[in-house]
């Protein structure tokens, strides 16, 4: 991953794991569901991860979590140019 997308990797894992849990999923269990180890679910989720995520893992998780993908793909602007 390029450290320039750091910000944007952690954005995409912060709203993973909102939506895993607003849905009532464990890691484990999105996780199993999209054919993935826990582990992988685990990084991706995390503010410090250094982990990138493919597009099919991105579009096997908007499947399993049931929210379409542009979501996850919708960043906040924090810098004003």
């Amino acid at each position: 991953m390029k450290s320039q997308y750091k910000s944007k990797y952690m954005e995409i894992g912060l709203k993973i794991a909102y939506y895993r849990k607003l849905r009532g999923m464990t890691q484990e269990q999105l996780a199993e569901a999209i054919g993935k180890s826990w582990s992988l679910v685990a990084q991706i989720e995390s503010v410090n991860t250094d982990k990138g995520i493919s597009l099919d893992t991105l579009l096997d998780i908007s499947n399993t979590l049931n929210v379409p993908a542009y979501k996850f793909l919708m960043f906040e602007d924090i810098e004003q140019i």
